[in-house]
């Protein structure tokens, strides 16, 4: 790659290993790292064989599939992919299967329910309040509701 820029010289790829590092504090997720590495190994092994700018671009694709690859496998080993919260971001989907006594009313199909003090919208059949209900699904922000 010296050929293409001569004023990095051999620390080309050394470089461009520096801006993939620096994508990956920047975006999220884990992808940009296990291409920074074959990036860093094309470096090394350009200084020691000086090989040509094809080869080294060869040399990087392959190892960025094999790391990539390698990368994905060693994150599934370890389970990152599994949240131990899968519903952080979705709070009504814990609800699903609990048991609530009704505050108000649900009439033509449509009433509220409250939960640890936050008022939920609910659909289900016309209840009267007091009834204890059953979270049965969720409908967008609503949840579905059916008498227990």
């Amino acid at each position: 790659m010296s050929e293409f820029f001569p004023l990095l010289g051999n620390w080309f790829w050394f470089v461009v290993a520096g801006l993939l590092l620096i994508l990956e504090l920047l975006a999220p997720g884990v992808f940009f790292i296990w291409l920074a590495i074959p990036a860093a190994a094309v470096g090394v092994l350009d200084l020691m064989f000086n090989m040509g700018w094809q080869a080294e671009v060869i040399v990087f694709s392959l190892l960025s599939v094999a790391s990539v690859y390698g990368g994905r496998q060693f994150l599934a080993r370890r389970n990152v992919f599994d949240s131990a919260q899968p519903n952080l971001n979705r709070r009504m989907y814990e609800y699903v299967g609990s048991t609530y006594v009704l505050d108000r009313p649900i009439a033509e199909g449509r009433g509220h329910l409250s939960i640890n003090s936050t008022l939920w919208e609910v659909e289900g059949p016309d209840l009267p309040a007091g009834t204890r209900v059953k979270v049965t699904g969720v409908n967008g922000l609503r949840l579905k509701v059916a008498a227990a």
